[in-house]
């Protein structure tokens, strides 16, 4: 399918640290860019080449677009292999991608999934439905209140990380009505998505990583579902006191155990003598 490629519709990809390290291809949330990605990537690049993705603020793409445009965007930078960090709406993205590859001869090798706050089925979907209502009817004036009230608290929140308070008020400031329309499809998206069967096929090792206070996606239905029915799920940690951006809330502790996670799967794909 053939869609037009102007400004709204063209997936941005950045890369940063040394290509020599392991690969790190970033998917985020539902907000679709960067912005709350900022002080894991600070730190992060030190250990891993790192690749960000932003969406583009189409309402046109389906979940197989942004897998396909995924995939493409890695295929042009040369990539062959790499982690996927896949932050809530993220994953879904990722099962996409994971999907395509299964269907096809894949020039990319997945060495692994990181969910940070993301699930597969979403586990309740009148939530999402709800929310995407609440965007519905919510004029811009209710937004704006609502970009303050996050800005201010943010800025308490990260207080003493002065990379992620800046990327909060990013945040804020790429926000537009347009941008708004783009994170509703996004939840229509989640809403009529359904990748079970993909995460019980999938070939590569799979982890969770959420954070203890997580209304959004709470880890327990998650973790509890990954564990009886995806045969390559290997581990989770859920941190405290992280919220929902487990990634930007407590960057340290998720770098530490993902650091954890991809040395011993590293050691066991050379214990075993795969290339």
């Amino acid at each position: 399918m053939n869609r037009p490629r102007d400004e709204e519709s063209l997936l941005e990809v950045r890369s940063f640290g040394e290509l020599s390290n392991p690969a790190l291809i970033y998917l985020p949330g539902v907000h679709g860019d960067r912005t709350l990605f900022t002080s894991f990537r600070e730190l992060a690049k030190r250990d891993f080449y790192i690749i960000e993705i932003t969406y583009p603020r189409t309402l046109n793409w389906s979940m197989e677009d942004y897998g396909r445009e995924v995939a493409a965007g890695i295929s042009r930078l040369g990539l062959n292999k790499g982690w996927i960090l896949a932050e809530s709406y993220g994953s879904q993205v990722a099962w996409a991608w994971l999907k395509l590859a299964q269907e096809t001869t894949p020039s990319f090798r997945f060495e692994g999934l990181i969910l940070a706050g993301g699930f597969v089925r979403y586990p309740f979907p009148w939530m999402v439905r709800a929310t995407g209502v609440f965007f519905d009817v919510a004029p811009w004036w209710l937004w704006k209140i609502l970009f303050w009230i996050y800005a201010r608290y943010s800025g308490f929140r990260h207080r003493h990380a002065p990379e992620s308070a800046g990327s909060a008020r990013e945040f804020v400031a790429r926000r537009t009505k347009l941008d708004i329309a783009a994170m509703r499809h996004r939840l229509r998206l989640i809403a009529n998505y359904d990748p079970r069967d993909i995460a019980r096929r999938v070939p590569c090792p799979v982890f969770l990583l959420a954070g203890f206070i997580d209304p959004v996606v709470p880890a327990w239905p998650v973790l509890r579902w990954l564990r009886r029915n995806c045969p390559s799920f290997k581990d989770r940690r859920i941190i405290w006191p992280a919220d929902h951006n487990v990634l930007g809330t407590e960057p340290a502790k998720s770098l530490a155990q993902m650091k954890c996670w991809i040395h011993s799967s590293s050691e066991d794909i050379a214990d075993s003598g795969a290339l």
